[in-house]
């Protein structure tokens, strides 16, 4: 459903929250910016990042600047030798369209893409591109020939943007950036499960991530972090684009965190016999956000009341409080907060990745009345509540890092325990969110 990708609410208005942002800065990388720290980070300059995916100008047809160095992309289908990538981030795209008559790519999204780059059509009916270098982590990246959109068949495909998207994994030159590879540490492993939904009346799906031991260990049982994807994407995305798996089984391996099982659900859950919005007949930020409250109306009582007893029954958890946490990015971080402090009987750790509350409307902050009063007490909101973290990359949108970094502010000057964690040059963009899950996960489960 492209209507509700994070560039359709950038195109609303509504780029503060959903937005998929800027890439991390080439300077920012190629001076050695850090990794996630074990505290909350220092505040980097923004204005030393560009905002750009891409950085210099683009190369028609790219021959000349194939020294052979160029290597397929991790996230290419089997077998494709396109589009490939060089140690200084450059790619090279090669479209078969012999009946075209243009062909573009653009890289990135939600105000920090490239512009539609134009190939050069050779004579084989291939068109080529050799792009400028391009900003490290994962891009979605549209392909348009004659100005209709296609994806790249050399590509494997990701859901984001409301629609399968080709995407592309620039390697970090970041040493502490490895935390998100593959290594060879025991593994945990990923499941695919469906339930009904009293909620929605529908069949939807969970991803279930269970740490290493899990299927030996039999009488021990888990935490559980319900982890939470961004507007536009859907359950897929915490494993497919942010590599949350290995990032566990990375931090598990090294005794950085506790193992612990992760549910991924589907943010956008419509009640039952809700009407769905039209989005092609929606006007103005206003009718914008009254569209998408429609289409997560049900997600809190959907995570609460089925998707939590469906885990709690199915798999071996520590199923009280102290041992449940959430979090989620963007969107997904707006609702975590929707949900776990209406819900404080259910959960005691709570993450925003590039979100905070009220963003769905113009609600300002009240600690004293703010969900139904549970920051009043800043005592009492810290016995009972082991976390509050909040996470935004340096170069986030300046509507998205002043919100994130304004609820920072907000529960500073409310006496509210928290941590707040900046990563350094990156913006509203999967790296990002690799980070913060890097830097949250150890602090889970600790009380």
């Amino acid at each position: 459903m492209s209507d509700s990708s994070r560039r359709s609410f950038l195109q609303a208005g509504a780029a503060a929250m959903l937005a998929a942002g800027a890439r991390l800065s080439a300077q920012a990388a190629e001076a050695g910016a850090a990794g996630p720290a074990d505290g909350p980070a220092t505040i980097h300059d923004p204005a030393q990042a560009t905002g750009s995916a891409a950085h210099g100008s683009a190369q028609a047809g790219g021959s000349a600047a194939d020294d052979g160095s160029f290597r397929p992309a991790a996230t290419n289908v089997p077998q494709a030798a396109y589009p490939r990538i060089d140690a200084r981030r450059r790619v090279q795209f090669r479209i078969q369209a012999p009946g075209a008559q243009k062909v573009q790519i653009m890289v990135g999204g939600g105000g920090g893409e490239t512009p539609r780059m134009d190939l050069v059509k050779q004579p084989d009916g291939a068109f080529t591109l050799t792009t400028p270098p391009i900003v490290e982590g994962f891009h979605y990246y549209p392909v348009y020939v004659d100005g209709f959109e296609v994806t790249d068949p050399g590509s494997h495909t990701f859901f984001g943007e409301g629609r399968d998207m080709s995407g592309i994994e620039i390697p970090s030159p970041v040493p502490s950036d490895a935390f998100y590879e593959i290594r060879d540490v025991p593994h945990g492993q990923v499941g695919e499960r469906w339930y009904h939904s009293s909620v929605t009346g529908t069949w939807r799906r969970i991803f279930v991530y269970t740490p290493p031991g899990y299927d030996t260990e039999t009488k021990r049982r888990y935490p559980v972090l319900y982890l939470q994807h961004g507007a536009g994407e859907d359950e897929t995305g915490w494993t497919r684009q942010g590599r949350a798996q290995f990032i566990l089984d990375n931090l598990i391996a090294a005794g950085e965190t506790r193992p612990m099982i992760i549910v991924m659900a589907n943010g956008y859950a419509k009640p039952a016999g809700t009407p769905a919005p039209d989005f092609r007949k929606l006007t103005g930020r206003a009718a914008f956000f009254a569209a998408m409250r429609t289409l997560t109306a049900g997600f809190s009582d959907d995570l609460t009341q089925v998707v939590v007893p469906f885990v709690d029954r199915n798999y071996r958890t520590l199923s009280d409080r102290d041992h449940r946490a959430m979090a989620g990015l963007s969107m997904g971080g707006m609702q975590t907060f929707e949900v776990t402090l209406n819900h404080l009987d259910m959960f005691s750790y709570i993450g925003g990745f590039s979100g905070a509350p009220f963003f769905f409307g113009n609600q300002k902050f009240d600690p004293k009345t703010a969900f139904h009063g549970a920051f009043a007490d800043p005592a009492a909101f810290a016995r009972r509540v082991h976390l509050v973290w909040l996470g935004a990359g340096t170069t986030e949108m300046a509507m998205i890092h002043r919100a994130v970094a304004g609820f920072h502010e907000d529960l500073v000057q409310a006496g509210i325990k928290h941590v707040f964690y900046q990563s350094p040059g990156t913006a509203h963009e999967w790296l990002t969110w690799r980070r913060d899950l890097r830097d949250f996960a150890p602090r889970l489960f600790r009380a």
